[in-house]
């Protein structure tokens, strides 16, 4: 499922190394916890759904980490990167077995239908 982003030869040279790097490490801190952990959930202060996640894992019995990024008033810029890395739009962000499973709503209907408990064995 490739999703449409430019081409490294429809962006100019001189910003390729800007494009290429914009918040790496917040990026590079996500990828190694999702590496190192069976579930992760990014997500951001004043937010309910990251807290509905953490709920919703909590109540199932599954360990987890979260990693949180700011809230409404800071760090967006941070985040966006994030963002446009996974191609998904808001957060949280629930990553199990190192995939993107989507948000909250994805969580618990994976929670419901027994699907996760599935992709944790």
């Amino acid at each position: 499922m490739p999703r449409p982003i430019l081409l490294d030869n429809q962006i100019h040279p001189a910003i390729r190394h800007e494009v290429e790097n914009h918040h790496l490490e917040i990026v590079q801190e996500v990828q190694a916890a999702i590496a190192a952990h069976a579930v992760v959930v990014v997500g951001m202060a004043m937010n309910p759904m990251p807290k509905r996640a953490r709920a919703s894992l909590d109540a199932a019995g599954v360990v987890h980490t979260y990693l949180e990024y700011g809230s409404y008033f800071n760090t967006w810029r941070k985040r966006n990167a994030l963002k446009m890395w996974t191609g998904w739009p808001t957060f949280p962000m629930v990553f199990v077995k190192g995939n993107l499973i989507g948000g909250a709503e994805n969580l618990a209907a994976l929670i419901q239908s027994g699907e996760l408990k599935k992709l944790l064995a």
